[in-house]
């Protein structure tokens, strides 16, 4: 995406906020207009202090190029208009009149920079917050596979540190960008209608500044990137080691951690030092040459004011004045550019984002439906997370309306990722799943999963109360709705125990809990929403015997009503089930009953002969 199209798609941000935008214009032409009246109120000052506030004579020189133009004439006449108003009265009177109005001049200024300031930081803020908004939202809108081939920490720093970099790109780099350009349109004004000469020669040194800068562009763009990209890396080992604490101290890892960070910090440091080298070099430099320009303007201008041929002194000291109050916003204006830069490169990896489309979307002529009324049934489904090696090959399976289903086999065999196509957290790569006889794919996406109930091994909790974890996606839940679900969960008496009961805040991913009651919540929370479909991944697998056999009895008694899909790698926990589908290498191998199966002699035999001998190890050793 090219540099300019980034930033114009960074600046349409402010479309609808163009009222906040206009006024925030009017107020920066207030404040050029303000300014440049302070600069002009050198001349009734000068002529009281070095004239006595005497009245200038017709002949005494506007100070134009070539006596007798229009130019000069309208100089001459603005300046006797100035000074006949001032000039009015004794001189101290004339000085009092001067500084009135300067008081005046500067009020109206800082009241009109203050709202200025105000209406831009809200414009910014504003801008940010839809950015980030927006950014969130589209991360809820990409499909699992997403996830899996970018780092959290990444993804994190997208809506963290890129669009913080956003935030001068839009303030400094745009909003700032205006203000110093009216300011410097301004002052460049005074200094062209004083003498276009002058003029010329002062301008002459913004060509070299501006081929400066243009070679910076390049550097500046290059190291902003590569600078982000460290910040993501270093957030990214930050996410993981928080998040994985508990096994760096079990493996006394905390050096190797340390060193980690310590070489991605020192990555991110070496990168921000050339990005800040490179942008430090250009308020120097511009400033060398425009003290350059002005000593021109001054040896140019001083010779020609001595030998009274283009200006006269009070002129020439305005036109002096007016040069100098163009430095501050066209140094910010090449400080601009910097954020720019930066704003740029971040731009680029948050509209990567923006654009990368769903694997996973509703179908335009996608259906609602309204619950399983016949089956269930994958046909001739293939799938690959990467294109090349598939995961599953050629499954053929038909679950009937409130069937119970076990899904066994090695690990890596593929089951999960079977049951991963059911909510369409994927889509087959070859072949359909289909409900009732409709393929998942025309099936809307909230109207399918709001069928599904999953409870999976890794059980993700949230930093909140009990009884809103429990509650989870569901509004206006009566009390005791979860105290029953967390009953029938095994939950309720543990849940009772803590200190403020369903009211405990559990902590980031419930790190005040256990495995096994994180795990019954989980389980309460799936009960809760009353799903027509239950997914069961290893649902049970860090629970302790006795709350296993009292889940297992309650998951035994609602799976009379719905359908059901159990991976478990317990074999003793899916002897019930009404069918069970052995899974070897991506390709269902046998289906059958727990008495059929064994008789067969085939993988689930072995399978279940293999963990029969184990468990009876344990015991003896026990």
């Amino acid at each position: 995406m090219e540099p300019i199209r980034v930033y114009l798609r960074i600046i349409s941000w402010l479309k609808p906020y163009w009222r906040r935008l206009v006024l925030a214009v009017v107020l920066m032409v207030l404040v050029a207009v303000f300014s440049g009246f302070s600069i002009g109120m050198m001349l009734p000052f000068l002529n009281v202090i070095f004239r006595g506030g005497s009245l200038p004579g017709p002949d005494s020189g506007a100070g134009a190029a070539a006596p007798g133009t229009p130019v000069d004439s309208m100089q001459e006449t603005v300046r006797r208009h100035i000074l006949s108003f001032y000039m009015t009265g004794s001189p101290v009177d004339s000085l009092v009149r001067i500084c009135l109005t300067v008081l005046v001049l500067y009020l109206l200024k800082a009241a009109f920079t203050y709202l200025l300031t105000v209406t831009m930081v809200w414009l910014e803020q504003r801008v940010l917050r839809d950015i980030r908004n927006a950014l969130y939202a589209h991360l809820h809108r990409l499909s699992l596979a997403y996830f899996h081939a970018n780092r959290t920490g990444q993804i994190i720093s997208r809506i963290t540190n890129d669009v913080g970099l956003l935030r001068s790109t839009i303030s400094t780099g745009f909003l700032g960008f205006l203000r110093d350009l009216m300011l410097t349109l301004a002052y460049a004004g005074i200094v062209i209608w004083i003498s276009w000469r002058l003029a010329l020669v002062a301008f002459a040194v913004m060509l070299p500044i501006a081929y400066f800068v243009g070679r910076l562009n390049r550097r500046l763009r290059k190291y902003s990137t590569r600078a982000q990209q460290k910040a993501a890396d270093f957030t990214s080992v930050l996410q993981e080691t928080v998040s994985g604490i508990r096994v760096v101290k079990a493996f006394g890892m905390e050096e190797f951690e340390k060193k980690k960070f310590r070489r991605h910090t020192e990555g991110f440091f070496n990168a921000v030092m050339k990005q800040q080298r490179a942008a430090a070099l250009a308020p120097p430099v511009t400033e060398f040459l425009g003290a350059l320009g002005a000593l021109a303007v001054l040896w140019y201008g001083g010779m020609q004011v001595l030998e009274g041929d283009l200006l006269s002194p009070d002129w020439f000291l305005i036109f002096l004045g007016a040069m100098l109050s163009i430095m501050h916003p066209a140094k910010s204006l090449v400080r601009a550019n910097t954020v720019i830069q930066e704003g740029v490169a971040a731009g680029k990896r948050i509209f990567f984002i923006l654009d990368t489309e769903p694997n996973i979307a509703d179908a335009a002529d996608a259906v609602e439906v309204d619950g399983i009324h016949d089956h269930l049934e994958f046909v001739d489904v293939s799938f690959t997370y990467d294109g090349d090696d598939y995961v599953l090959r050629d499954v053929n399976l038909r679950v009937d309306k409130g069937q119970i289903v076990a899904l066994v086999g090695p690990s890596g065999a593929g089951k999960s990722t079977l049951v991963d196509l059911i909510p369409r957290f994927y889509d087959p790569a070859e072949g359909s799943v289909r409900l009732d006889g409709v393929d998942l794919r025309r099936i809307r996406l909230d109207s399918l999963r709001a069928l599904m109930g999953i409870v999976t091994q890794e059980t993700i909790l949230f930093n909140d109360t009990v009884g809103n974890n429990i509650a989870y996606g569901l509004e206006d839940v009566a009390p005791e709705r979860i105290i029953e679900a967390a009953k029938t969960a095994n939950a309720h008496d543990f849940i009772e125990a803590l200190p403020d009961g369903y009211d405990t805040v559990i902590g980031d991913r419930g790190a005040r809990l256990s495995g096994g009651e994180r795990q019954r919540i989980a389980i309460a929370r799936a009960l809760l929403k009353d799903p027509e479909i239950f997914i069961f991944d290893e649902a049970t697998s860090a629970l302790d015997s006795e709350s296993e056999r009292l889940v297992q009895e309650a998951i035994q008694r609602l799976m009379t009503t719905r359908t059901t899909f159990v991976i478990a790698h317990r074999l003793s926990t899916v002897r019930n089930a009404d069918l069970i589908v052995v899974i070897d290498d991506g390709r269902i191998v046998e289906t059958g009953r727990h008495e059929s199966l064994l008789a067969k002699g085939g993988l689930y035999r072995k399978l279940y002969d293999i963990q029969f001998k184990d468990y009876s190890q344990s015991a003896r050793e026990g």
